[in-house]
């Protein structure tokens, strides 16, 4: 069960990516716009959900999301 808000939530994901700045993702961010996103990002995305939370995400779910309250709605709901 995931028991992070989504604002923890985001700082850790965020954490994974060395390219990204600080404080560039938020609950509201629309992740696919950001310059530097690539399917690559997702899979890290997709691998620390499975780490962290023991959540299994697909490529599929994250299709259905743009930002990444999305996300972490998405791994509420799989996770309860």
């Amino acid at each position: 069960m995931i028991t992070d808000s989504v604002e923890e939530f985001v700082q850790k994901v965020e954490a994974e990516f060395d390219d990204l700045e600080p404080g560039t993702l938020l609950p509201d961010t629309n992740y696919r716009e950001l310059e530097d996103w690539s399917s690559m990002h997702a899979l890290v995305v997709i691998a620390f959900i499975d780490i962290e939370y023991g959540v299994t995400v697909k490529g599929e779910d994250l299709r259905s999301t743009e930002t990444m309250r999305d996300i972490y709605h998405i791994v509420q709901s799989k996770s309860n």
